[in-house]
C-alpha cells in the first residue's frame, strides 16, 4: 500500500471534508422537515438510483459479494446505516460547531482503534501531528479567542457524534483490508454498490423503527428536494469515492487528519454566507492543521 501523499491523494482527501462541512450545515437546515433517520435513509435511496448503473456488475454471479456477506454488511451498517443517521440525529440537540469539535477527535481514533483492533503502531509523530491538528480546529472554533472555547457546552447530541465518530474510524480501517475480490474493487462504484447493497437494508430498518417509536413527519418542499439531492450526490456518492480511493493511497491514520479540515471549511462556509471577510486565525488554523499532517506523514514516507 502506497502511504505517500501525492498530489492526487492529496486532492482526493480534500474533497470529503469541504462535503462534509456543507452536509452539517444543512443536516442542521432540514432538521424541522424531516426525522434524521428517515433523512439518511432517504439519501442513500437517491444515491443509488445514481451509482447502481455504474456499479451493477457486483451482483453478478462469482463477483464474492454473497461470499464476503459478513464484511459488507459491517461496512453498509457503519458507514451507510449508522454513521450519517447518528451525525443527523446529533444535529438535533447539537450544533454544526460542536458536531464539527467533536468530529475533529477522528484522527485520535484512527490511531488509537488502529492500535487496538487492526495492529498498527502509533509513532510519536503520529500522535504529535494529531495534536497540532487539533491544535488548529481550536483555532477556529474559538475564532482566535481561548476564552469562547470555555463558552462551549455539550449536550445528548455530541455523545451521539463521539460515537459516530468511533464508527467512522472503524469503517476507514475496514476499508484497507485486502479480503476484497478483484470484480469487487474494479472501481469506486462498484465497491460502494456493494456496500450500498447491504446498507441499505440496514439504513431501511432503522427508519422504519424511527416511524413505528416516535412522532415523525416529512414536510416536502423544494428546499427539502434539494437538501436531500446535495447529500446524495455530494457528501454521499463524490466524498465516499474520495474517501475510499485516499484511505486506500494514503492508509486510514494518515487520512484521518484530513477529517480536521471540515470544522475549517465550516467557517470559512459560515463566513461566506454571513458575508464576513475571512480572519487571520483561519490562517492560523489552517497552517496548524496542514502542518500537523504533514508532520505526521513525514515519518509514513520514510518508514
Amino acid at each position: 500500500m502506497d502511504h505517500k501523499l501525492s498530489p492526487s491523494t492529496v486532492l482526493l482527501l480534500l474533497i470529503p471534508p469541504l462535503l462534509w462541512a456543507g452536509n452539517a450545515v444543512v443536516g442542521r437546515l432540514v432538521i424541522e422537515m424531516i426525522p434524521p433517520i428517515t433523512l439518511n435513509f432517504l439519501r442513500w435511496a437517491i444515491a443509488a438510483v445514481f451509482v447502481l448503473p455504474l456499479g451493477y456488475s457486483v451482483f453478478r454471479k462469482g463477483s464474492g459479494l454473497w461470499r464476503l456477506r459478513r464484511r459488507y454488511a459491517m461496512l453498509g451498517l457503519l458507514g451507510i446505516g449508522l454513521y450519517n443517521g447518528m451525525q443527523y440525529l446529533a444535529l438535533h440537540s447539537s450544533t454544526p460547531i460542536n458536531v464539527t469539535l467533536v468530529g475533529a477527535s477522528m484522527p485520535i481514533w484512527m490511531l488509537l482503534i488502529g492500535m487496538l483492533f487492526f495492529r498498527s503502531r502509533i509513532a510519536g509523530r503520529q500522535l504529535l501531528g494529531a495534536l497540532l491538528s487539533l491544535t488548529g480546529v481550536l483555532v477556529v472554533l474559538g475564532r482566535g479567542e481561548w476564552q469562547q472555547l470555555m463558552q462551549l457546552r455539550f449536550v445528548a447530541g455530541d455523545i451521539f457524534m463521539i460515537v459516530a465518530t468511533i464508527i467512522w474510524a472503524f469503517y476507514s480501517w475496514m476499508l484497507v483490508q485486502s479480503t476484497d475480490t478483484p470484480e469487487i474493487r474494479r472501481n469506486w462504484a462498484t465497491f460502494l454498490v456493494a456496500q450500498l447493497s447491504f446498507g441499505m437494508m440496514w439504513s431501511a430498518l432503522f427508519a422504519a423503527g424511527e416511524w413505528a417509536l416516535t412522532d415523525a413527519r416529512i414536510e416536502w418542499s423544494l428546499p427539502l428536494w434539494a437538501a436531500l439531492m446535495y447529500v446524495a450526490i455530494g457528501p454521499a456518492i463524490i466524498a465516499f469515492m474520495c474517501w475510499g480511493i485516499g484511505v486506500q493511497r494514503a492508509g486510514p491514520a494518515t487520512a484521518g487528519f484530513f477529517s480536521n479540515l471540515t470544522p475549517l471549511f465550516a467557517a470559512l462556509m459560515s463566513s461566506a454566507f454571513l458575508g464576513e471577510m475571512p480572519h487571520l486565525y483561519h490562517a492560523a488554523a489552517f497552517a496548524l492543521i496542514v502542518g500537523g499532517i504533514l508532520f505526521s506523514t513525514r515519518r509514513r514516507d520514510r518508514g
